[in-house]
């Protein structure tokens, strides 16, 4: 009677346990149950380095979507941002990829337009900005700083 209960008790705790680490795999890997919701809109940049399929999609700092897809299109990287259903994007909207942070993950921001035409699903986000090359800007940052002081000579 005793060992039956204990089988039962650890049974129990072995499900829970279970039951945890499918919840983290989901939360942590990103991963829809109920399908895909919303709708995927284009948008092509220059340089898409450190953005991952998964990152989130904002507006104003609010999350509206993910990075769906990256792939290349005539030599630049085409990203499939899949946008919630309830989130109309004006056909004007800027898309730029930022970091949180220093080094911190990427993301895409969306920032609104003024124009009365929406895009639809499959259409693509005219304007973007691609992230800075930081390695460029410190470059940029030296040799400006070292040219500046070869004039004051």
């Amino acid at each position: 009677m005793i060992q039956t209960r204990t089988e039962i008790l650890v049974g129990i705790f072995v499900l829970v346990g279970i039951a945890c680490l499918g919840y983290l795999a989901i939360r942590l890997g990103k991963l829809e149950l109920l399908g895909n919701r919303g709708y995927v809109v284009y948008a092509d940049f220059a340089s898409v380095a450190g953005l991952k399929v998964g990152d989130p999609v904002e507006i104003a700092g609010v999350k509206v979507g993910r990075v769906e897809s990256i792939d290349l299109a005539d030599d630049r990287a085409r990203l499939g941002l899949r946008v919630e259903d309830n989130v109309k994007l004006q056909e004007d909207v800027i898309a730029s990829i930022r970091a949180r942070g220093l080094i911190g993950d990427k993301f895409v921001l969306i920032s609104p337009g003024a124009a009365d035409r929406i895009l639809g699903p499959g259409a693509k986000i005219r304007d973007t900005e691609s992230p800075p090359d930081i390695t460029d800007l410190i470059g940029k940052l030296v040799g400006g700083d070292l040219a500046s002081k070869g004039d004051q000579k």
